[in-house]
């Protein structure tokens, strides 16, 4: 339904710039007038800002939101995440419109390795099946065999016969990780989140000292995880657990505990919050902010549907190799 004063809008192909004008009170509403104007859906990473969540028709995890730009029928989405996120709904819909409200919303971690760092690490490993987390660019992804991310990255190393070499880029924790749940042997980049990589097990002795009985919740790009692992019970009964964004939101909804420490950029504990009112989250560190994801605010989503900005678009040959890699990703459940 449109809102009662749509008359004050303009129409859909005017140009509006949102840089010279200011916010009105009714900006909500024409978010989800342009949005039905549009015929979009906007999907938001459970990291971006909380007003950016509460607009979202979904909110989810790397893989989920993949999944959900992957059977959407909106004909354009709005993608509030990062670039690498835009681009993974772009290859999966290439005959749609796909957003992203801030160009500069980037990824140190998928900076870290670009196609030619790639392609020579291939070259020096010309057998190794290559594993690319979903932090990467398109470029990156379409020299790969498997995507995943840290929901089903374990699962996706099992899928690789045991006797193929395997190249896991680009974050050296979550390989690590990896290798220690597995006990399989990895060649590993050495990438890193600059926010997951700055929590360190003196963090986390440090929260749990003063929070004796919470339950600690780690995602696997943390500095500390490798060092935590000793913490962990195989079913998390002990209190601790690694886990990605959308198993902390499950394991919070789940657990009969009230008082959790949540080891991840701080944009999670919204939600968490927001799902769970009874219960208490604290974050190992309050300064575990992501200043890409913060990027994104209402007035770049207003911006982005009434402009049409900006159209992210994957070179054909790049996204059809890409897409082998991405969808094999989202057959591992």
């Amino acid at each position: 339904m449109l809102p009662k004063t749509a008359t004050f809008y303009p129409t859909p192909n005017t140009t509006y710039h949102v840089q010279t004008a200011k916010l009105t009170p009714n900006i909500v509403e024409e978010i989800k007038y342009w949005k039905e104007a549009r015929e979009a859906t906007i999907l938001a990473h459970n990291y971006q800002l909380p007003e950016v969540q509460d607009v979202a028709d979904y909110i989810g995890d790397s893989l989920e939101l993949a999944r959900y730009a992957a059977n959407t029928n909106a004909k354009t989405i709005v993608l509030c995440g990062v670039k690498f996120m835009a681009e993974t709904a772009a290859i999966l819909n290439p005959e749609k419109t796909v957003l992203i409200p801030d160009l500069d919303a980037g990824c140190s971690l998928c900076d870290t390795i670009n196609v030619e760092q790639l392609r020579a690490w291939k070259k020096k490993h010309p057998n190794a099946v290559v594993v690319a987390y979903v932090n990467t660019s398109a470029e990156v992804k379409a020299e790969s065999d498997y995507c995943c991310t840290s929901s089903n990255l374990l699962k996706v190393i099992e899928a690789i016969p045991k006797e193929k070499e395997i190249l896991f880029l680009p974050d050296m924790f979550l390989g690590a990780y990896a290798e220690a749940k597995l006990g399989r042997k990895l060649h590993i980049w050495m990438g890193e989140c600059h926010v997951h990589a700055g929590i360190r097990p003196e963090d986390i002795d440090a929260i749990k000292r003063r929070h004796p009985n919470a339950k600690l919740l780690i995602h696997p790009e943390c500095g500390c995880v490798s060092q935590c692992l000793y913490l962990c019970s195989p079913d998390g009964s002990n209190g601790v657990s690694v886990l990605s964004t959308s198993g902390m939101l499950r394991e919070a909804k789940a657990s009969p505990a009230k008082d959790f420490i949540i080891a991840t950029e701080v944009g999670l504990l919204y939600r968490l919050k927001k799902e769970n009112p009874d219960k208490t989250f604290i974050p190992v560190k309050e300064d575990a902010v992501c200043k890409y994801m913060k990027m994104i605010t209402l007035d770049k989503v207003l911006r982005s549907l009434k402009e049409m900005v900006y159209v992210i678009k994957v070179d054909e040959e790049v996204a059809r190799r890409a897409r082998i890699a991405i969808e094999r990703m989202l057959r591992i459940t």
